[in-house]
């Protein structure tokens, strides 16, 4: 039996399905040859059809055929239960049975999140799974969470998520011991609504190292590896902040069309601008992680690149590796 592990792909899910996934699928196959089994769930001769186009010939490169597809306008609780041939059910249904060691989606987000919870259930003691995305700072990275897995939280809820969140930079991204920030309208321990003031009590007793109330203006500077707030006012923030490199590309494209000398200008200065502005690409930190679930989960953007696509896989490969969700249970389970 072979030892690599096994990331499911919903080749089906996503504004550029299956093209992106499954090109996304072979980059991943190539790089990671001796570490993973990558396994294309969906329509079977489209996705064959791409993979003959590209000269692929890779054995750990799998196609799973599913006949039916979770669009956007489907509804998230009902989708894996009208559509059971979905690549999104098939592919869970994968890591059910212990045919897959993760799955990787840019699909309908609620229905992504409702079939993992429901279909994978909960790791025990956990109240409320939890979706975290990476955001640059002035001097590495932060992670928030949530961003909108729930909407409306209870303290109890981001306790868990600023533990899960802390894990989760720790086994994969190497931050020892992260420090954590609970997001409100000021940094006094007095500011805040109900739930941040008893959230701010539970995380101050809770063994983490928490350095107290951060502010909008602190979310890119660095101060904290772990940011928590409910579910409605990360996903505000994070969709905020996707905005914000397709503003800067605008206005690089506003300047260069006022005169041919700006063109020459921003020209000059491409390469140095692109890499300045990487860390705000999403298709480098691939998906978001679904923290609390009985299985792995990442969730993409809707409209992922290839790139993006491969990304989400390593980092579902990695999550496996460094046994996050066991990581998880144990931490939940002394509390």
């Amino acid at each position: 039996m072979s030892s690599k592990i096994r990331i499911a792909v919903d080749a089906m899910g996503g504004d550029n399905a299956p093209e992106s996934q499954v090109l996304g699928g072979i980059q991943a196959a190539r790089e990671r040859y001796d570490e993973i089994e990558v396994l294309l769930v969906g329509d079977e001769n489209k996705i064959k059809e791409i993979i003959k186009s590209q000269n692929c010939s890779l054995d750990n490169l799998h196609v799973i055929n599913a006949t039916e597809v979770v669009t956007m306008h489907d509804s998230p609780s009902d989708a894996f239960k009208t559509k059971p041939d979905s690549s999104l059910t098939v592919g869970m249904k994968l890591q059910l049975d212990g045919k897959a060691d993760a799955l990787i989606s840019a699909g309908n987000t609620g229905a992504v999140l409702s079939a993992s919870t429901l279909m994978l259930g909960r790791i025990k003691g956990v109240s409320r799974p939890t979706i975290g995305s990476l955001f640059p700072t002035e001097t590495g990275r932060t992670m928030m969470f949530d961003v909108g897995a729930t909407v409306d939280c209870r303290a109890k809820h981001l306790l868990e998520y600023a533990q899960m969140g802390s894990i989760y930079m720790n086994y994969i991204y190497g931050i020892n011991n992260p420090r954590v920030g609970l997001l409100s309208v000021g940094e006094e321990k007095s500011k805040g609504n109900d739930l941040t003031l008893e959230t701010y009590k539970l995380l101050e007793e809770s063994g983490l190292n928490f350095v107290g109330n951060v502010e909008g203006r602190d979310v890119l500077k660095g101060s904290t590896e772990v940011i928590v707030c409910d579910g409605f006012i990360g996903n505000v923030v994070l969709k905020f902040a996707e905005s914000v490199l397709d503003l800067l590309r605008a206005k690089f494209r506003q300047y260069a069309a006022k005169s041919l000398w700006n063109k020459f200008r921003v020209a000059l200065s491409y390469g140095t601008l692109k890499e300045a502005i990487q860390d705000f690409d999403y298709q480098w930190y691939g998906g978001v992680p679904l923290l609390g679930v009985n299985g792995i989960t990442i969730i993409g953007h809707g409209k992922s690149t290839p790139l993006a696509v491969k990304n989400m896989i390593i980092r579902a490969q990695e999550t496996v590796s460094r046994k996050v969700n066991e990581k998880i249970s144990e931490a939940i389970k002394t509390n």
